[in-house]
């Protein structure tokens, strides 16, 4: 059932979000996420128990027991985020409690909230959050290579709802079916990895196009200049060579003078 009613609240804070305090009255639109003797009001409106957002919102929940309930057992209230117990202020724990989440975040995705009474457990009403929000894309790179080395272009493809992601080249779609290229999407990270990059087949502008059914089209853009190779002596190896060598002649010459000595001492 969902209906309109003015109530006052409180907004508490606590370390478990980012929770501030308000007092005052509100618009609060009615979810009975679960039918009993609790009862959790949200804003912006919830569908069951579940509740869509968007990163930076603001949201506030209000737990309220019903006028069924015995007045001896008091009606104290209990929050819990994902079973993290929320504190809360005496005067926002009896019959009516609320919570303001604010700014909403990514790790805000999924999140349970419960509320409960104190003295039974088995009376309470829960609420999911989900949390809408786009990958953390559209800017540009420069990327540099040397020929006959690897590299591998990555972006972040962390999005609610999930994007689907396609690679292109000098804007057309990249044919993967040659053995230089490999991509990998782990939901998170998606990357693009070239091996043995030569100048005539692998250097361009490369893009990481996502695909979101909420956000619409966004990517990545990957300058990829592919350089000379510059021949590297190993500097370890030399310098170890360097000092035995040295030490060969410091050897020698202190060995050589050794028999010269000899050689002029009087009898």
């Amino acid at each position: 059932a969902v209906k309109s009613h003015n109530i006052k609240h409180w907004c508490e804070d606590t370390s478990l979000s980012r929770l501030h305090a308000t007092f005052g009255f509100g618009i609060f639109q009615r979810t009975v996420a679960q039918s009993f003797a609790v009862t959790i009001e949200s804003c912006p409106l919830a569908t069951g128990n579940l509740l869509r957002t968007e990163v930076e919102k603001t949201l506030t929940l209000t737990c309220i027991t019903d006028e069924g309930i015995d007045p001896s057992n008091q009606n104290e209230l209990q929050w819990f985020r994902n079973g993290a117990r929320v504190n809360l202020a005496e005067e926002n724990r009896w019959s009516l409690s609320s919570l303001c989440v604010q700014p909403v975040t990514k790790e805000d995705n999924g999140v349970v909230f419960i509320c409960q009474l104190k003295g039974d457990a088995s009376v309470n009403s829960s609420i999911e959050f989900d949390v809408q929000y786009p990958p953390d894309l559209n800017d540009t790179k420069e990327v540099f290579v040397e020929e006959t080395s690897d590299v591998v272009l990555s972006c972040d493809v962390r999005a609610n709802p999930p994007v689907t992601v396609a690679w292109k080249k000098d804007g057309e779609v990249l044919d993967l079916t040659s053995g230089s290229y490999k991509t990998t999407n782990n939901g998170i990270t998606a990357q693009l990895s070239i091996t043995k990059a030569k100048r005539d087949v692998h250097q361009g502008t490369y893009i990481c196009e996502v695909n979101s059914s909420v956000y619409g089209i966004m990517g990545r853009t990957f300058n990829v200049t592919v350089e000379d190779k510059v021949l590297r002596f190993p500097v370890g190896p030399t310098i170890a060579g360097v000092v035995v060598v040295l030490c060969t002649i410091v050897f020698a010459l202190i060995s050589r003078r050794n028999k010269i000595i000899k050689c002029i001492k009087p009898n």
